[in-house]
């Protein structure tokens, strides 16, 4: 019953949807009709800019950390993982929009592995950090990010769930940038502009953008 309401809590956490809440309140205005309508900490930042952007991105990875790491230290890494898979999908389907569409739970998935498996987390982050500078995609840092951490699992001796909830996270943050990837493969995902709008510190609504 304990894991049970630890995962329930998992989701009530991970359907907070921070991104949409922080623009309604300081700006009164709906994400979802800025930038490339998300929710999440990537879209606010690069509309909004940094005051509101990174806010979104440390209360979306909170939302994934916490519960996963009570859960594995109450009970153990299975219920951590159980909870932190139930983050992100609270994170892609809130509770609190009426299950509609929420963000690509790129900073809850990463929030997770922080709490569950932290030298997980942390590699993962690294690569993000490593392809993000590189590159400029932070849609591809994501995707490329979130593929590691199977390989980043097994690596360092986690136990299997830990392995599998990495292969299940990769392939969902995967599925849910297939936009992104079909303009990468063709060579219209926009780096540039993703780059110059990082740092602002706000922004007028940005012009829509992957």
């Amino acid at each position: 019953m304990l894991t049970v309401g630890l995962v329930v809590a998992g989701y009530v956490a991970g359907s907070m949807p921070w991104g949409y809440w922080l623009v309604r309140i300081f700006r009164s205005e709906d994400i979802r009709t800025q930038g490339s309508g998300n929710i999440g900490g990537s879209n606010v930042w690069r509309v909004y800019g940094r005051y509101l952007g990174l806010p979104t991105v440390v209360l979306d990875t909170a939302k994934g950390f916490v519960p996963a790491l009570v859960a594995t230290l109450l009970v153990g890494h299975l219920a951590g993982v159980l909870a932190g898979a139930a983050a992100m999908l609270g994170h892609y389907r809130p509770l609190f929009m009426k299950f509609q569409k929420g963000g690509k739970m790129v900073a809850t998935t990463g929030g997770a592995f922080l709490g569950v498996a932290p030298l997980v987390g942390a590699v993962g982050l690294g690569v993000w950090i490593l392809v993000f500078f590189t590159l400029r995609y932070p849609s591809l840092a994501s995707m490329v990010s979130a593929v590691s951490l199977v390989a980043w699992s097994w690596l360092l001796g986690y136990p299997w769930p830990v392995t599998a909830f990495a292969a299940l996270a990769a392939a969902g943050v995967v599925l849910l940038h297939r936009a992104n990837l079909r303009r990468l493969l063709r060579g219209e995902e926009n780096r540039s502009t993703l780059w110059r709008r990082w740092w602002r510190k706000d922004g007028a609504s940005a012009a829509a953008s992957p």
